[in-house]
């Protein structure tokens, strides 16, 4: 389709892939040991951590990674604060490493349910339990965060000790870096209420799952209407009425379209970052009345851990440096400008409440600064 092909040149140096001193490769082989329920280490500034994720792994697999008995559990502060095992200021962030005491009734059993809060009711801990000081607080940290992208619970069994084949925190930061995102593949794709659209792939080597837009009608000369559009099974696909997620889908289309030129970017982002998993136990924690900032929080992750940066990548790669930004989120605006995007207009979106999904959008209006 000539006109797009002429509407993506080349980049400036900014936006063009930055060779970085992290492996993304080797926290790619990281991310697939965990969730497997193997050991892996990171070596940080103040020590390397050796790390069995308390997901995956079992009472045998914790036997041979620590015949002792002696490795503390590693969780975020968000967690820890509901145990009352975080002071204030380790619990002002939820992502922030806590370092439980190994005692004799931390069992792996013990573990689980420390990890876990969707079983809290139903799951009464043994205790007390002790947090102790993070000496590796670097790799602590990056360990949450590694599991954060492999869409499991931020809990680990840690021990302190030299590991050759440990993984920075920098190869992390390699391993998400927005700017190594390529385009891989397009294709014209008509669709429902909008059929002059053309589909654009976006990948990088090690990440998996690929980011989409969807670029609907003709360029016109004028800023695209634009809308980032985070990925939720339950709602786009299934039509869960607990989000306004598939009705949004829907309505921006509609919206690009009435426009005559627009872009619908859809990111590989599911539940804020924190993947489909931890989105259902999150969903669990709002059944027993959590909203859901606490839900995530209690879950140990970040109120949102979304990489808005790939939406300026994309951008940039389609050659867009100046949009109209289809949403009711300050961030989405503050984040693309800050990447280097010319956001000139705020376009609101905003759709009818139902019974289900009242409370959430009144979370998201008063906790997380959504503007209705």
């Amino acid at each position: 389709m000539p006109k797009l092909a002429q509407a993506v040149g080349p980049c400036p140096h900014r936006h063009r892939v930055r060779l970085l001193s992290g492996n993304a490769h080797s926290v790619a082989l990281a991310v697939d040991a965990l969730r497997r329920g193997w050991p892996i280490a990171i070596r940080g500034g103040a020590g390397t951590l050796r790390l069995l994720a308390i997901e995956t792994a079992d009472a045998e697999r914790l036997a041979g990674f620590d015949p002792e008995a002696r490795a503390p559990v590693l969780l975020s502060a968000g967690r820890a604060a509901t145990l009352k095992l975080a002071n204030q200021r380790d619990a002002a962030a939820p992502d922030a490493p806590v370092l439980i005491e190994r005692v004799p009734w931390l069992d792996f059993d013990t573990a689980t349910a420390l990890s876990d809060p969707q079983f809290d009711l139903a799951t009464p801990l043994k205790g007390p339990f002790r947090a102790v000081p993070v000496e590796a607080s670097d790799a602590a940290a990056a360990a949450l965060r590694l599991a954060r992208i492999a869409g499991l619970l931020p809990a680990f069994f840690a021990l302190a000790g030299e590991d050759a084949g440990a993984i920075t925190p920098a190869d992390i930061e390699s391993h998400e870096d927005a700017d190594r995102l390529r385009i891989v593949g397009r294709a014209r794709l008509p669709v429902a209420g909008a059929e002059d659209s053309e589909i654009v792939a976006f990948r990088t080597d090690e990440m998996p799952g690929e980011h989409i837009a969807l670029l609907i009608g003709q360029p016109n000369g004028a800023a695209p209407l634009v809308r980032l559009h985070s990925e939720c099974l339950t709602g786009d696909m299934l039509g869960s009425l607990k989000c306004d997620c598939g009705p949004q889908l829907k309505a921006a289309v509609a919206a690009i379209e009435a426009e005559g030129w627009g872009i619908l970017l859809y990111l590989r982002q599911e539940g804020r970052g924190i993947g489909l998993i931890n989105k259902l136990r999150a969903y669990a924690l709002q059944d027993q009345g959590f909203d859901t900032v606490d839900a995530n929080t209690r879950l140990g992750f970040a109120v949102d851990a979304r990489n808005f940066r790939v939406a300026a990548r994309m951008l940039a790669l389609l050659g867009q440096r100046q949009i109209r930004l289809l949403t009711n989120n300050p961030d989405k605006v503050a984040t693309l400008r800050a990447a280097g995007v010319d956001v000139v207009e705020r376009v609101p979106h905003i759709l009818p409440a139902n019974p289900h999904n009242a409370q959430y959008l009144a979370t998201k209006r008063d906790r997380t600064g959504h503007e209705f």
